[in-house]
């Protein structure tokens, strides 16, 4: 497969993905898990198809210590066993987050009550913004066809 269009070539697309990934490193300084991190940024680019995303963040978290299990338990995190309280609750906000336009009001009081049950506030804004730059990656990568399977962790780093 092809890759559409080279993001990192067009200087204004370049220039954008920038920030973008200032954001995500300021995110990774947060008090959120980096567990949590990697399986809401997972399950996101599932839902979504982003083959480039679900490539790194699963090479990534394993690289972390995730267990080959936990990662090929994701998208089926509801059924599955290995996941605390509250990673469920923040794959579930995760999850509602990234499919805005299956629920007229957006994402329900009841899942958000649920998150922060088991996040403070900081951590809440760092996952909500976590999870609104997984989705702004995921599109991207998703329009322009980029192709998966050879990244290598640390790259983008």
């Amino acid at each position: 497969m092809e890759a559409r269009l080279n993001l990192m070539a067009s200087p204004v697309a370049a220039k954008a993905l920038k920030h973008i990934v200032a954001a995500g490193r300021a995110l990774a300084e947060s008090t959120l898990p980096a567990a949590t991190r990697e399986l809401v940024m997972l399950r996101a680019s599932q839902i979504n198809g982003c083959a480039g995303c679900i490539d790194m963040h699963t090479k990534d978290a394993a690289h972390a210590g995730e267990s080959p299990v936990r990662l090929n338990l994701v998208a089926v995190w509801r059924e599955a066993t290995v996941f605390t309280e509250a990673e469920r609750a923040a794959l579930e906000l995760a999850e509602q987050g990234t499919r805005l336009a299956d629920a007229a009001g957006g994402v329900p009081d009841e899942v958000w009550a649920n998150a922060a049950r088991y996040y403070d506030e900081d951590q809440l804004a760092a996952l909500v913004a976590q999870i609104a730059v997984i989705n702004a990656f995921n599109r991207g990568n998703v329009i322009t066809r980029q192709p998966a399977g050879d990244y290598q962790v640390g790259q983008f780093a």
